[in-house]
């Protein structure tokens, strides 16, 4: 089956719009506003791989944080409730099951007053971009902020791209023009609230410098990493989620160096580091931007699910699931599993440790990432974007960055080091195809 094809279940590859029909070429501007939200440091990655993508054709993109736009007491008082949440899993859990996948009442006030106070930045946003922009959320209020100016102007162009495997009601809005989602499992879960919605699956978007890390001998001897020696990979998304201090500890002591990674989790850190002068195996590092290199110098990585999983894969390494996060995390959780080369693991230093002993030892498969460089990934985009008649293709600075990136492909399959890259796979083939 290819781009621009129905499958049998109605979800529609890049290329073709809803109902099999394409639909009206539109004149898009030359800017765009991506809409983004900083719990974590997940959707600020799917907000700077889109960002990338739309900046390849001279569209100019500002990437706008919701949840800063709710006011400095707004948005500790929204990150303080959800943290405070997931670290009740069966609270977390009754949330997301119970009322974000039904839409009910209690999220759909939350929704309200955070409306509130983000749509007098998200029109000022879109009036800046000029005529006919192009709104792209990467968070559930994002999708409704776009949906709700789109009844102001519809001349809007709104994309939602969700990388959950799982969308839930908050995930869906009137007005949306399309649903780029990652999986057909979230395209059928995006139907069950909009059957008729225009949906494309892609990969999942990655940044660049995932595709370009270096070869595993490099990094590691970059970070001074013996060339055979077993090494983890040690993070939990942008918040540390986990024991990660004590992991760290028992995996050092049990003979692994561990390059252990604690986002903006300053007392994590502070943690981190002490282990580290103990143990000669173990680095410790805060908020970086060298994990591409980390992932590149490691033989596996233990992580929470969600965006981490994804550039995991495009480095080639196999996954020790962390479940740490209920509710979406689950779901995350077991799509991570069924796509192979990976094994969840309770979140505790023993159950870890055994995970990447068996991990290690059997080397389960994993399969091929399903496009080599951001530029094949830009492709898929695109043709996302044409199946509701958005045209950024025929750009002459899309011929440009084509032309400076088009080596992308060749440099990643040398990348990887070792043969542990993954195998490039034609942009055309349809993710999830097995």
């Amino acid at each position: 089956m290819g781009v621009g094809r129905m499958t049998g279940n109605g979800i529609l590859e890049p290329g073709a719009a809803a109902g099999g029909k394409r639909g009206p070429a539109r004149t898009v501007g030359d800017a765009a506003v991506i809409l983004s939200g900083s719990i974590g440091k997940g959707h600020d990655s799917v907000a700077e791989a889109c960002q990338d993508a739309l900046g390849s054709v001279g569209v100019a993109a500002d990437v706008l944080d919701c949840m800063s736009m709710l006011g400095g007491a707004g948005a500790r008082l929204g990150t303080g409730a959800f943290r405070r949440m997931i670290s009740v899993p069966a609270l977390y859990d009754a949330f997301h099951f119970g009322h974000l996948r039904s839409g009910t009442w209690v999220p759909r006030t939350l929704e309200r007053a955070a409306l509130r106070q983000v749509l007098p930045g998200v029109r000022e946003a879109v009036d800046r971009a000029g005529e006919r922009p192009i709104v792209v959320s990467v968070f559930p209020t994002g999708v409704s902020a776009a949906g709700a100016v789109k009844k102001e102007r519809p001349d809007l162009t709104t994309v939602a791209v969700c990388t959950d495997a799982s969308a839930h009601r908050m995930w869906v809005a009137d007005g949306t023009d399309l649903y780029v989602v990652c999986s057909p499992m979230t395209a059928l879960t995006v139907r069950r609230y909009v059957p008729d919605a225009s949906i494309a699956v892609v990969p999942p978007p990655v940044r660049p410098p995932f595709y370009d890390a270096p070869s595993k001998s490099s990094a590691r001897a970059a970070l001074g990493i013996p060339r055979d020696a077993p090494c983890i990979l040690l993070m939990a998304g942008g918040w540390g989620l986990g024991p990660l201090g004590e992991t760290a500890d028992a995996l050092g002591s049990a003979g692994y160096w561990v390059l252990a990674v604690a986002g903006m989790n300053r007392r994590l850190h502070g943690r981190l580091r002490a282990v580290a002068e103990r143990s000669r195996r173990v680095r410790a590092f805060g908020m970086t931007d060298r994990v591409p290199e980390l992932m590149a110098a490691a033989d596996a990585v233990v992580t929470s699910p969600g965006q981490t999983c994804h550039e995991a894969r495009v480095v080639g390494r196999r996954l020790v699931l962390l479940d740490v996060v209920p509710g979406h995390g689950r779901e995350n959780t077991l799509h991570e599993l069924e796509q192979g080369g990976a094994l969840a693991c309770s979140p505790d230093a023993e159950s870890v440790k055994a995970a990447v002993r068996v991990l290690l030892a059997r080397q389960p498969a994993l399969a091929p990432w399903p496009v080599g460089s951001a530029a094949e990934w830009d492709t898929h985009f695109f043709e996302a974007l044409e199946s509701v008649g958005v045209d950024l293709r025929s750009a002459d600075s899309l011929r440009s960055a084509d032309s400076l990136r088009a080596a992308d492909s060749l440099r990643s399959a040398d990348s990887h080091g070792n043969g542990a890259g993954p195998s490039i796979t034609p942009a055309r083939e349809p993710f999830g195809a097995r």
